[in-house]
Formats: structure tokens, sequence, C-alpha cells
């Protein structure tokens, strides 16, 4: 039923609930996983720097997504990477609509930075309000 499975993740604990139920997904005839990260342009401005961490996040992001890749492809899934940089609802609703034929997407309610959640309100939240393919958002 859900072959093509879209995963943005932040590598937070929730987002390991998150993969967990992907993990069950696959007893039910999921196929691929997507595996989505996006570096948060906005912080990084923010901080005023931008050049200096910015390669240092994508390395981390990098060696985080090829463990989440081994991982899953472990439980016999095909596995996609992405590590995108700008605004994550938007980068995650841009990857719906690259891979057109996505069965299902599977996020956390919540990701690292509860604060930055409270007061511009969650990427979930704004995902949902977009999407178009089925969502599964897992909570805390």
């Amino acid at each position: 039923m859900f072959k093509k499975i879209l995963f943005p993740t932040d590598f937070s604990p929730i987002s390991r609930k998150a993969l967990e139920h992907i993990k069950q997904l696959k007893a039910g005839g999921a196929e691929e996983v997507i595996a989505l990260h996006v570096i948060d342009d906005r912080t990084l401005i923010e901080a005023g720097y931008v050049d200096s961490i910015r390669g240092k996040l994508e390395e981390e992001s990098k060696n985080s997504m090829e463990a989440l890749a081994k991982e899953l492809e472990g439980f016999g899934l095909k596995v996609q990477t992405h590590i995108r940089v700008g605004v994550p609802f938007k980068e995650i609703l841009e990857m719906e609509k690259e891979e057109s034929d996505l069965s299902l997407l599977i996020m956390s309610s919540h990701g690292k930075s509860n604060v930055v959640e409270m007061l511009m309100g969650s990427t979930a939240e704004k995902v949902v309000r977009k999407c178009k393919a089925p969502i599964l958002i897992v909570k805390r």
C-alpha cells in the first residue's frame, strides 16, 4: 500500500521514533524511502555564520544520513538520501512535488527547536496544510 515514503528528518530523538514506523511499514509492502534533511538557512543567517558553519553542518548531515541509509537498507528498503539548505517546510513540499509517486510522508510532530516552533509554528503543521500526499505525523 505505502510503497514509496518521504521521510524528512532532523535526526532528533522524535524523528527516530518516526523511523520505527517506517520499519514497521516494510512488513506492509513499503519498498523505498526518500530521506530528506534540511539545514535551516534562517538560523545560519541569524547567527551570522553562514560560511563557517554551513560546511560543518553539511558534513555532519552527510554522516548522519549515511548511517540512516545503512540502517534502512538493513531492513531491505531501497533508500535515496537528500540534504538541502533552505527553509525546512518549503524544501519538504518541494521534494513532495518532485517525487510525484509518493505513497506517504512520515515526519515527527516536533523537531530539535521547540522554542522556535512555539513562536513560528511547527514545520509539521506547515507541511500538513499544503502537502498533497497522505501524511503520518508521529507525536512525542
